[in-house]
């Protein structure tokens, strides 16, 4: 984390608002293995828009391909024109049923080249749509038991995959959302030293990361420290936030679980000078959707403002010292005092 010698005091120093997002599927329903009937009737693409609309802060969508129900291109550029919406990226369907084996990672040929179609087919959009990246979340590539695979082959399928997808589209970028496990026990890009490692083998300039909160506590990983070595090797391209138990990914209300984390995440942003939208990624099965990205936006805008108030100057001599109780009482004092009329 940088030093912050001669900080500039806190009741002297503005900050830009952020901006805020949301990936489409915090506006869905959903299904799981009791209520396989789903927790209510299925949304299209352009309802999801709709209801992201009605949060009132959402100014970024990032939104599933292909879209749903049969819905046209030209149909989601409407609605986000009449919603005052744009698209902060697109992510393609490659983690479904035709893929349960793998998009890039599946032992059939047949199956690998039909998820490069959907992948191109996701960047043809993002072109049309103008989008920021391609986000690709491969959830079914991995393993599940000890000796299901050959490690040395998984990886070459892995990262060339990748490679051939962005050299393919040179001119846009792509992001590779990394999770440790769910679907597959072990999920191939599984942390963000994996990441890194795997987007340096691949030796091209437009793909990196985006970093989910939730998956950094999930794989038992610091999301500061995730941040801070991503933006050290200039991969940290997005973000999104929730929180969870640490036990599974349970994409819950931001900072509903750990408080201090998520204000340590977005101070590394802050003194990073990372600018970029604050992309919520959750899943509201029985809760309002609307109402569930309202409240995290709330506490989003608390976190901004105890950023503004917090005490640079003392928590880097704390820091330098590596006193914990000096800067648990400085984070206290910013996030206390921020969250007085939230």
């Amino acid at each position: 984390m940088q030093q912050m010698s001669g900080a500039t005091p806190p009741s002297s120093r503005t900050t830009p608002e952020p901006v805020f997002g949301a990936g489409l599927w915090n506006f869905a329903t959903y299904v799981d293995r009791y209520a396989t009937d789903g927790y209510g009737d299925p949304r299209s693409t352009i309802e999801q828009i709709e209801l992201a609309a009605q949060v009132g802060d959402i100014s970024y969508v990032d939104l599933n391909y292909p879209f749903t129900p049969a819905v046209g291109l030209q149909d989601v550029k409407e609605a986000l024109a009449r919603t005052g919406m744009k698209a902060i990226g697109v992510t393609p369907d490659i983690y479904l049923r035709e893929h349960r084996m793998g998009a890039f990672t599946n032992p059939d040929p047949a199956k690998r080249a039909s998820a490069l179609e959907i992948m191109h087919g996701a960047a043809a959009a993002v072109r049309e749509l103008g989008a920021r990246y391609v986000k690709i979340w491969p959830g079914q590539d991995g393993f599940d038991y000890p000796f299901q695979v050959d490690y040395k082959e998984l990886n070459r399928l892995a990262v060339e995959g990748m490679r051939e997808l962005a050299s393919a589209h040179p001119d846009l970028r792509f992001v590779i959302e990394y999770k440790p496990r769910e679907p597959r026990t072990h999920m191939f890009w599984g942390s963000a030293a994996k990441t890194i490692l795997g987007i340096q083998a691949m030796g091209v300039d437009n793909v990196g990361v985006l970093l989910d909160f939730g998956h950094a506590l999930f794989g038992g990983e610091s999301p500061a420290e995730s941040a801070q070595m991503l933006i050290d090797h200039g991969l940290l391209w997005g973000m999104d936030v929730n929180d969870n138990y640490r036990g599974w990914d349970d994409d819950m209300v931001v900072g509903s679980l750990h408080l201090t984390e998520l204000f340590e995440f977005f101070h590394t942003l802050r003194v990073n000078s990372w600018e970029g939208v604050w992309q919520l990624d959750q899943f509201p099965f029985r809760e309002d959707v609307v109402d569930n990205a309202r409240t995290s936006i709330r506490l989003l805008k608390a976190i901004h403002r105890a950023l503004d108030s917090l005490d640079e100057e003392a928590l880097a001599a704390a820091q330098a010292r590596q006193d914990p109780l000096a800067a648990q009482r400085i984070v206290q004092d910013a996030l206390l005092t921020s969250m007085v009329g939230a």
